[in-house]
């Protein structure tokens, strides 16, 4: 969820032209947070595309592709713990 100043007393979303403007320039983009926000949803809740279609309003393929990410992740995790590696 994004909020500025226009938004804030309001129920509506920022305009695309306002959220481009504002990230311009930086190393932050909207895709990148979004894919961020669903990723750290599934490493948090558990890789479960259901919930991640549900949370997300995703079509079922992408919540399976974000699930799987975060169970490779969480499995090397688990790997790197098991082993004493690098946390």
């Amino acid at each position: 969820m994004l909020i500025n100043n226009q938004t804030a007393t309001k129920t509506s979303r920022a305009s695309n032209h306002r959220i481009s403007a504002a990230m311009r320039g930086q190393d932050a983009t909207l895709e990148r947070l979004r894919v961020d926000r669903q990723l750290e949803e599934a490493l948090t809740h558990g890789p479960d595309p259901l919930h991640l279609a549900e949370v997300f309003g995703l079509d079922e393929k992408t919540a399976m592709r974000y699930a799987d990410s975060a169970r490779q992740l969480l499995e090397t995790a688990a790997e790197q713990n098991a082993s004493g590696g690098p946390q």
